[in-house]
């Protein structure tokens, strides 16, 4: 059993829970969070008060699953990444759980 994390960008949240659901990943969990660059953008620097940008709205899911579906997941993740026109890709990580009750 293994850990895995996806992020995206609330725009893509439907994509990330049909790529879930096509990894045969069942049960999961999700969280809104905001998402943060370090690089000023365009769009803060346009800001009335620049030194104060907010996050972009973003979604957090994670799942205990098995390797051979997280394996899948990651395959059509980038899938998902190459048909991309924007600069912000699905993110993924893959954590090993030791022990687990």
């Amino acid at each position: 059993m293994k850990l895995v994390i996806v992020t995206a960008v609330e725009e893509f949240e439907a994509e990330v829970l049909k790529l879930f659901r096509q990894a045969g990943i069942e049960q999961f969990s999700g969280s809104e969070i905001d998402g943060y660059k370090n690089q000023a953008s365009l769009l803060r620097a346009a800001s009335w008060f620049p030194g104060t940008g907010g996050g972009v709205e973003s979604s957090l899911f994670f799942s205990f699953t098995q390797a051979d579906k997280i394996k899948t997941l990651f395959e059509l993740i980038s899938e998902f990444n190459e048909q991309l026109e924007t600069q912000n890709p699905l993110r993924a990580v893959v954590i090993p759980i030791e022990e687990s009750i």
